[in-house]
């Protein structure tokens, strides 16, 4: 098996998801930095676009606007990326639900907020593979974030856990379907984390203080570990893994 260091050296990888310097995404495109590729970042909006800005830079990444709920948007995306030539890594580090429906119970949950959270958390990562696919020419892989509410009842995590549900099995179907193509479908499963996305949740503080007691390696991950992962899964160590969850979490998920 040849080597070559670094070891994403000659990919190229969109991110989808930096919205300040704790994000995920963030973590992600790091990591891919550190190890050679090439980066294209999106930013949601006016608002979010000073906040990415100087990340891009810090990178040298090319910074291109997604709001996936936007009609055209995510075509228009990967028209500018198929002028920039092969895709290999694609990272999809959105949520979002109405504040009302995510803070309210499930049986509270309203059919609008329900398919606005299913809209964006979920098949916007589906309809982002199928335009990902055609330009990752050479294989490549892909990358969902989940969390553990997805597969256990966490209490306050509401209608995300049927929602990353679904998005996990999105990516065990995509892997399947996408694998003749060489292209592998990882869904990530992170710890708590402090990132902007978690001040949503009600009592999140307590997950956090929680997964440092429980968890066998005693401390909260952080975006870096979870970029490293994404960095090793999206390399030739990892080409012939797929369409697993993979927990970042310190070994929380294996505690009853």
């Amino acid at each position: 098996m040849k080597h070559h260091h670094p070891i994403l050296e000659g990919k190229r990888a969109l991110v989808v998801g930096v919205a300040n310097e704790h994000s995920i995404a963030w973590g992600c495109a790091k990591a891919f930095h550190a190890l050679g590729a090439e980066l294209v970042l999106t930013y949601l909006n006016d608002k979010a676009r000073p906040h990415v800005e100087p990340l891009a830079a810090q990178i040298g990444a090319r910074l291109l606007p997604l709001d996936v709920r936007e009609p055209g948007q995510l075509e228009a995306l990967f028209a500018e990326l198929a002028q920039l030539g092969q895709l290999d890594i694609l990272v999809h580090s959105i949520a979002f639900a109405p504040k009302a429906d995510l803070q309210g119970g499930l049986l509270d949950c309203s059919l609008d907020g329900f398919l606005q959270a299913m809209d964006v958390s979920c098949h916007s990562f589906v309809r982002m593979a199928k335009l990902a696919a055609p330009l990752m020419t050479q294989g490549g892989s892909m990358f969902a974030m989940s969390y553990h509410g997805a597969d256990k009842v966490v209490p306050n995590y509401n209608v995300m856990g049927p929602v990353k549900a679904a998005l996990e099995s999105s990516c065990r179907y995509l892997a399947h379907e996408l694998g003749p193509r060489d292209i592998r479908v990882h869904a990530i499963s992170p710890g708590p984390l402090k990132t902007r996305a978690a001040s949503g949740l009600k009592d999140f503080d307590l997950l956090l203080s929680d997964a440092v007691a429980r968890s066998p390696l005693g401390e909260l991950v952080d975006i870096d570990d979870v970029g490293q992962v994404c960095a090793y899964l999206a390399s030739d160590f990892a080409r012939r893994l797929t369409g697993s969850t993979v927990y970042v979490d310190g070994g929380l998920n294996i505690i009853a």
